[in-house]
């Protein structure tokens, strides 16, 4: 690959809509989106062209092109809140940026610089800065996504690219409803030396036929297993955490562990970040099983069973299908009130207003 990352956000061009939408109210996840996108081109013979914002419309792409065939593609997701204080700011954006190499590296996809993307970012979401909801409940979803556009069908490395982020409202992803999960063996969302750790479209698009199965368990999302011991993975598209009285007693905190299957979420990090800097438990990355949590519940030892992640910020599990089973019975979860301090003051944040990307807080 030609090593010369794209060029400085300095050298941005700002093509203005001259047609801007109606701001509607708060819409479903991801179907409204902003008066304008960032398109950054990148070819092996040129390297990276100049960053382009440029009204929101659609992308002209040769039906060959390898993202279309080969699933060389990858995206990420992160928000952008706005403050009692009215001043905008994203969370810990250049952790998405790390992942989104990552996934790049993975995908065969040429490298760039994260900082000077993140800067781009950051510029588009300052141009469509009105569009961020004025709500404690609702934020925009910026979605960067890196695409193959190799125009051939041989299955190689692209010799063509494309970076794009678009943006849209979110309001919450789940209704603020605790989830119903159908876990069973049958279907692997990802194994060892796959690319499970990616933010890649694919692992999203060979989920769906697992999730509509699960809605016919009565369930709303997939509690994904792993190997002959059934260990618990991921719930849905979220990273998985049980607090609980464990083996030996103790009060804990426990997340699988980033083997490579797990994908390496932020709010994930930031739980476990927060949570050890308490004090208050045991706070641990280890393999949990289903075998361990039914015996957890029969044994009332389980005080909260949540999902984590971007779109759905910290998300509660109420139910699940196991073997024909319906687990837990309400009654056999301890309850215990716990509020999450703010995790974009204690886990830092880039303002929009700010210039330069500061260095951030843990």
């Amino acid at each position: 690959f030609c090593s010369v990352l794209f060029n400085q956000a300095a050298d941005l061009v700002i093509q203005l809509s001259s047609t801007p939408k109606a701001k509607p109210d708060v819409s479903n996840f991801g179907t409204v989106f902003t008066d304008h996108m960032l398109t950054i081109e990148w070819s092996a013979a040129e390297g990276w062209q100049a960053p382009l914002i440029k009204p929101f419309g659609n992308l002209s792409l040769h039906p060959s092109i390898s993202s279309l065939h080969y699933g060389v593609q990858l995206f990420e997701g992160l928000k952008a809140y706005r403050g009692d204080d009215g001043r905008l700011r994203l969370f810990r954006p250049m952790l998405n940026m790390n992942r989104m190499s990552n996934s790049a590296k993975r995908a065969c996809l040429p490298a760039f610089d994260q900082s000077e993307l993140l800067e781009c970012i950051r510029r588009l979401v300052e141009v469509d800065q009105d569009w961020v909801p004025h709500s404690d409940s609702a934020s925009l979803y910026i979605r960067p996504t890196f695409i193959g556009t190799e125009p051939t069908l041989g299955v190689k490395k692209p010799s063509h690219a494309l970076l794009y982020v678009i943006l849209c409202q979110a309001g919450p992803y789940f209704n603020n409803e605790s989830l119903s999960l159908w876990a069973d063996p049958k279907y692997t969302r990802a194994w060892k030396g796959g690319s499970g750790d990616c933010k890649m479209g694919g692992n999203y698009g060979c989920s769906l036929l697992a999730q509509y199965e699960a809605v016919d368990y009565g369930c709303q999302q997939v509690l994904w297993l792993y190997g002959e011991d059934h260990q618990i993975t991921e719930a849905g598209t979220m990273n998985i955490f049980l607090h609980w009285i464990n083996e030996d007693g103790e009060e804990e905190l426990a997340t699988p562990p980033l083997d490579g299957i797990i994908l390496p979420g932020v709010t994930r990090q930031s739980i476990l970040e927060l949570t050890r800097n308490w004090g208050e438990f045991k706070v641990t990355e280890r393999y949990l099983t289903m075998s361990q949590l039914c015996s957890a519940l029969k044994q009332q030892r389980v005080i909260q069973l949540f999902g984590s992640g971007t779109a759905c910020i910290i998300c509660p599990i109420g139910r699940i299908v196991y073997q024909d089973e319906d687990i837990p019975p309400a009654s056999t979860v301890l309850q215990r009130e716990r509020q999450l301090p703010g995790l974009m003051v204690e886990c830092g944040e880039l303002e929009i207003g700010a210039r330069q990307t500061p260095e951030f807080s843990h």
